[in-house]
């Protein structure tokens, strides 16, 4: 049985992938190029590069602790906050650097949008969640901002069941209704990518189905990246699927050949069950 804790050993060899571009789509939203992540002498990440093109949903699967989560953080430089982090390599968006001197990381993050593993609506009401992005922009048109904060409860599909109850306390939602509207306070301010670190793994199955039924409707209009521990949500949700295993890139491709016929027996292995 194959061990799913991840090397600290920075020699690893890096699995070669190629990220392989989807013929519908002109170019990457996303670029991860040769990227190293350490958290003081530990690495958690070892030389990725991968594409991901716009209007797409990708999901990052692996063994828990293999570098998903930390992957997905790069995207809005979440990593920042933590003590010891240190990353050699390029992350782009539309082709520019987003850890280049010049990037405003508060401007980035407003164009890329995160949803947290466990959905945390701050004590305050339906509408003043949504509405909060747009007020710390210094948001003052009071037109403008509850047109968007229905437009965007809209998107998450919300604002049918709390319409005529947008001043409720958002803690008295449902679980599913409270991530919903996480999701719908991300769209607020009209990100470009929406990033999600496992957003259903705290609901239920009608509630999580609601969410994955969401996020194909977002694809419309965001580029989404997922990470999920669920391989059949994997399946169900994604364009592409990128597997990770002990901070290694070990395939990225179409998700439905990962699913059905990978390359690497490590993915093979995976996928069917023989570990993590």
């Amino acid at each position: 049985m194959e061990s799913d804790s991840q090397s600290s050993n920075p020699k690893t060899t890096q699995v070669e992938t190629k990220p392989k571009l989807n013929s519908k789509h002109q170019s990457y939203k996303l670029q991860a190029q040769n990227v190293d992540v350490f958290y003081e002498d530990f690495q958690a990440i070892n030389n990725i590069s991968l594409g991901i093109v716009e209007n797409s949903i990708t999901a990052f699967i692996g063994p828990s602790g293999c570098g998903k989560s930390t992957f997905l953080r790069l995207f809005n430089r979440m990593n920042d906050y933590i003590d010891g982090f240190s990353m050699n390599g390029n992350i782009l968006m539309d082709g520019k650097d987003i850890y280049d001197e010049s990037v405003n990381v508060e401007e980035l993050r407003k164009i890329v949008g995160m949803v947290f593993q466990k959905p945390n609506p701050f004590p305050k009401s339906i509408y003043e969640n949504v509405a909060y992005g747009l007020r710390i922009q210094g948001i003052k048109d009071e037109e403008y901002i509850e047109n968007r904060v229905i437009e965007s409860l809209k998107q998450s599909t919300l604002y049918s069941e709390v319409e005529d109850n947008l001043d409720k306390m958002a803690l008295s939602l449902s679980g599913g209704q409270q991530q919903r509207l996480c999701i719908a306070r991300a769209l607020a301010v009209k990100p470009t990518v929406l990033l999600m670190d496992e957003p259903t793994s705290a609901l239920d199955p009608i509630s999580s189905g609601k969410i994955e039924d969401l996020i194909h409707e977002l694809k419309e209009d965001y580029t989404i990246v997922i990470v999920t521990h669920n391989m059949q949500q994997a399946g169900r949700v994604s364009d592409n699927t990128a597997f990770l295993y002990m901070g290694n890139l070990v395939e990225y491709g179409d998700t439905q050949k990962i699913f059905t016929n990978p390359e690497k027996d490590r993915t093979q292995n995976y996928i069917t069950g023989r570990f993590g």
